[in-house]
């Protein structure tokens, strides 16, 4: 398959799913420009701050990427380049898309709260309480998984011990800026600076700090980056979105789209022929997946649909948006952008196939960088290009993270608060333990200590257990707005599919996880099945996994108990 055509057409679906059913759900959901949103409502200049749509976009986007749209597909090509194309395609216009709009525009409606919140007054009272678990631990895994992606990718050391160029010109480039985001906030928000000048200065600021953290590497162990974003996220969640939060996420949303722009300009001059198969089979034979159902549609999260996405729609982005004609292009749009990455992943990784097979370039991020910095390579004049773009790349893919890291632990803030918070309590009425616990900074502490301390356990052992906690979350969101949508009286039978398949392909996932690993422990063989941790990895992932699949079975009950109801009130009022 021509790499070219295949992104072709991967883009034309895209635009024509926003065009046509992205505008069809707005127009059905109705959404109404004139109403004031909760950003203006609920104004504090902390975490309700309306924002520039650009600026929304840019955070919103940043946000959901983080590394699963190219992790992601990368794995799950081991079934071949058409179940994941397909599966990108579908589940990115009718699934994903779907998804994070409609948690947005739940979010909004009830006062930019969590999908939590949502849940609480359209299912009930317990089903929030069992989902605000949910969600907290799965924030609690993003926070562990992502801080080990980015500490990785800034490790200034490789196994033997020698430097590692790369990583420390992107750890360097971040550290400065994180220093130029905070500027520009203060310029656009307080000194209320043009977004246009500042912007155009910004990017010259870009340039400026990749040239001296390509000149400057800072290199330092794993171990100690793990601390320093600990501290570093510890400060994000806790001071106002538009000194550090909306800026640099809008800043870095620059390096995301040259970070495409690079990608596509490769793809283009280079149009290889992918070396990928088209179908390998139901079978995972090269890596440790399974089968085709249900892996493909765990390992594919962030480029399909992403439960992730719905506590950052209906956590950050709902306290910032502007008007809600905005809702369209942030929730639906940003989904399908994220959409086109995922097949500019595939291709990556279907560009190096023979590299990847034969495990010489396995690890994710080094297969797209590798694989994007080739072909740009093969452009006349630009052969000797390759390793100043690798690292470019390297950068761009830890920006993801990092960003998704910091607004994982926000969220993870939030939902720990409402979690000792009883029905129309805020944490200004709180009073004795729970005003301790809901305090933000003692929530975010505990929350960075747990995450912090899971993540030095190692990237390996965290992630299987974030991709069907995930999956599952996105299952629940599309379960709270569709209860939603039916309690008003909206048509909300565009989530009846998403919502069913999606609970059936995670319940059948972790009853996977928990026979493998309950039975690995069983019969002794725990350190053997397990590649990372030991036997305790394999206690904690059963576990785990039990927990989720038990917490996930309630809130079905309780959710289509809560449909039911609806269905009747809609008959009786016929």
């Amino acid at each position: 398959m021509n790499a070219l055509v295949l992104l072709v057409i991967g883009l034309a679906v895209l635009i024509v799913g926003y065009l046509t059913y992205g505008r069809w759900l707005a127009k059905t959901w109705g959404v109404d420009p004139s109403r004031e949103t909760p950003a203006h409502e609920l104004e504090d200049g902390n975490d309700y701050c309306p924002a520039k749509a650009p600026v929304l976009l840019g955070h919103h986007f940043s946000s959901i990427a983080g590394a699963g749209p190219i992790n992601g597909p990368i794995q799950a090509a081991v079934f071949g380049w058409v179940p994941v194309f397909l599966w990108v395609l579908i589940g990115g216009v009718f699934f994903g898309a779907v998804h994070d709009f409609g948690a947005l525009f739940a979010s909004i409606r009830h006062k930019g709260q969590s999908i939590g919140e949502v849940i609480g007054e359209n299912i009930g009272p317990r089903a929030k309480k069992l989902f605000t678990i949910f969600g907290y631990l799965v924030l609690v895994l993003v926070v562990a998984a992502f801080a080990s992606i980015v500490a990785s990718t800034f490790d200034g050391f490789d196994d033997t011990g020698a430097e590692i160029i790369a990583n420390g010109r992107t750890a360097s480039i971040s550290l400065l800026f994180i220093v130029l985001a905070i500027i520009f906030g203060f310029c656009v928000y307080r000194k209320n600076a043009p977004l246009g000048i500042s912007t155009v200065i910004g990017v010259v600021g870009i340039v400026i700090i990749t040239v001296i953290g390509m000149n400057f590497p800072i290199y330092v162990e794993s171990n100690v980056w793990m601390i320093v974003l600990g501290i570093y996220i510890l400060v994000a969640s806790v001071t106002p979105v538009w000194i550090l939060l909306q800026p640099r996420d809008y800043l870095s949303s620059f390096l995301l789209y040259f970070m495409m722009a690079v990608a596509f300009i490769g793809i283009i001059a280079a149009h290889p022929a992918l070396e990928i198969p088209a179908f390998t089979g139901m079978t995972d034979q090269i890596t440790t997946l399974g089968n085709l159902f249900p892996a493909l549609f765990i390992t594919i999260a962030c480029g399909a649909i992403s439960g992730f996405h719905s506590l950052v729609g209906s956590g950050t982005t709902a306290k910032q948006l502007n008007s809600e004609k905005d809702a369209l292009p942030i929730g639906y749009g940003a989904m399908l952008i994220e959409c086109a990455l995922a097949i500019i992943s595939l291709i990556a990784v279907g560009y190096g196939w023979s590299a990847y097979v034969d495990g010489s370039i396995r690890t994710p991020t080094a297969v797209f960088a590798n694989g994007i910095s080739s072909m740009i390579a093969t452009i006349p004049g630009l052969a000797g290009s390759k390793d100043t773009l690798y690292s470019l790349l390297v950068l761009a893919v830890s920006v993801f993270c990092l960003t998704s890291l910091d607004t994982a632990t926000r969220l993870a803030r939030y939902m720990f608060q409402e979690l000792w918070l009883a029905p129309g309590e805020t944490v200004k009425d709180a009073k004795g333990w729970k005003a301790v616990l809901t305090n933000p900074y003692v929530a975010t502490i505990i929350t960075v200590v747990i995450g912090i301390g899971l993540g030095m356990t190692g990237y390996s052992l965290i992630w299987p257990l974030f991709g069907a906690a995930n999956q599952l979350l996105a299952a629940l969101a599309l379960l709270a707005v569709c209860c939603w949508l039916g309690n008003i009286g909206k048509n909300n039978k565009m989530f009846y599919i998403p919502m069913v398949f999606m609970l059936i392909m995670t319940l059948w996932s972790l009853i996977n996880t928990m026979i493998a690993k309950f039975g690995a422990i069983a019969s002794g063989n725990a350190d053997v099945i397990t590649a990372a941790g030991g036997s305790a990895a394999c206690y904690i992932q059963g576990i785990f996994g039990a927990i989720l699949f038990v917490l996930a079975i309630f809130l079905v009950i309780e959710g289509f108990g809560a449909l039911s109801k609806n269905g009747k009130k809609a008959s009786a009022a016929k």
